[in-house]
């Protein structure tokens, strides 16, 4: 995560020499012209962290069709793996998380628009801010197999998580499930 949480904060954070300010470009896991991610994650649980990263960074989350089913496909096989004709809808668990995701972040203002800032980065967890006025939203990524128990300052003691709904509390730390993303709208 060190390598991700550099390039985001180089490309969308609030120093004078950041590439992207204010800018919001077009973000992808994969599509036509390289493998496709379910095809790279040998894990098949990374899939919903690296999804939820997709939908709570900058810029304009875009997912190539099947992705959202965990169709695979690798470049090295030829066009016609990336490209397959597609007869009817194969919805599942991953469906359904992309769906949480793209609904949480059309609800939130700060996770279209906001500002980047790195709150805390180890090497499987990232846990970054996103910022408007009026909402604030920590973006928390686990991409290792077991429970990490984040300490940091979230500024506040509660918050709203956009995906499911739950409230989470700060208070003593927060523990991020293995595989996992929260978007954790903060209180006023």
């Amino acid at each position: 995560m060190h390598e991700i949480a550099y390039s985001l904060n180089r490309q969308f954070g609030s120093e004078q020499w950041c590439l992207y300010t204010g800018r919001h470009l077009l973000s992808f896991l994969d599509n036509h012209d390289v493998s496709r991610i379910a095809t790279v994650l040998t894990d098949k649980a990374m899939l919903r962290p690296a999804y939820g990263l997709l939908f709570g960074m900058p810029g304009v989350p875009a997912v190539y069709y099947g992705s959202e089913w965990g169709l695979e496909g690798d470049k090295k096989n030829g066009d016609a793996t990336l490209r397959p004709a597609i007869e009817k809808p194969q919805e599942n668990e991953l469906t359904e998380w992309i769906s949480a995701l793209a609904k949480a972040r059309a609800e939130s203002p700060a996770l279209r628009w906001g500002s980047y800032h790195n709150v805390m980065v180890q090497p499987r967890q990232l846990i970054f801010e996103r910022r408007v006025d009026g909402e604030r939203v920590l973006v928390a990524i686990n991409a290792a197999g077991e429970t990490y128990h984040a300490d940091f300052n979230a500024g506040c003691g509660t918050a709203v998580d956009l995906i499911t709904g739950q409230p989470h509390d700060f208070g003593g730390g927060s523990d991020l499930p293995p595989y996992s993303c929260a978007f954790w709208r903060m209180e006023h």
